[in-house]
């Protein structure tokens, strides 16, 4: 025959060590609840972590991946698409850039009157005994060969000659107003693009290679 109390006895004896148990274990319990919290968070930043530039995860960044604006070199032909923009002397007067009809160089045109101020003053030495007259021959060859035929013999021996805009002989009016400026010496030197001097724009001339 069993005690009144002997029951309630046992089963509190039992509960005692299994509540002993899961105080003790308690700490262990929570680590393991929070573990996969830190495992989860762990995965997150190498998840957000940029691959190294040699592991096989690392892949090419483009232009819409990183967002930012790309800087391009400029292209191989822009250096001459720039100096075609620019032009060459006599382009928009419808003259080739180069041969016969191109607009003469600068030194082709000095040295060929150089060779004029030559020959006019081995001429006034040789008619007048004195280089007083040189600049007077100088005028009338200029004059009288430049409205004949556009050549003085400088210009002939370089190959140039003075021609008008849009053809046609220069003719004795405007080699008049044209060698009437030339002699001034400082607006010949004053060019624009098309290397025409004060004495060609005011008479409507320019210079070409023969």
């Amino acid at each position: 025959m069993a005690l009144p109390g002997a029951r309630d006895l046992v089963l509190s004896s039992c509960r005692e060590p299994a509540a002993r148990l899961s105080a003790r274990n308690g700490y262990r319990g929570e680590v393991a609840r929070k573990s996969p919290n830190r495992g989860g968070a762990a995965s997150a930043r190498t998840a957000a972590r940029p691959p190294r530039p040699g592991s096989a995860d690392a892949t090419p960044v483009g232009p819409a991946q990183t967002g930012t604006a790309q800087l391009t070199a400029p292209a191989a032909g822009a250096d001459a698409a720039t100096s075609k923009k620019e032009g060459y002397p006599g382009q928009h007067l419808g003259l080739p850039e180069r041969g016969p009809g191109s607009v003469s160089s600068m030194p082709r045109r000095v040295l060929a009157l150089f060779i004029d101020w030559l020959l006019s003053m081995v001429i006034a030495l040789w008619l007048t005994h004195s280089q007083f007259w040189t600049i007077a021959i100088f005028a009338v060859e200029v004059f009288v060969l430049t409205a004949l035929g556009g050549s003085t013999v400088g210009k002939r021996l370089v190959g140039i000659r003075t021609v008008r805009i849009g053809g046609g002989p220069v003719g004795f009016g405007w080699a008049l107003v044209r060698t009437a400026i030339l002699l001034t010496v400082v607006p010949p030197l004053l060019t624009d693009r098309d290397l025409r001097g004060l004495h060609d724009r005011a008479s409507d001339t320019i210079v070409v290679r023969i």
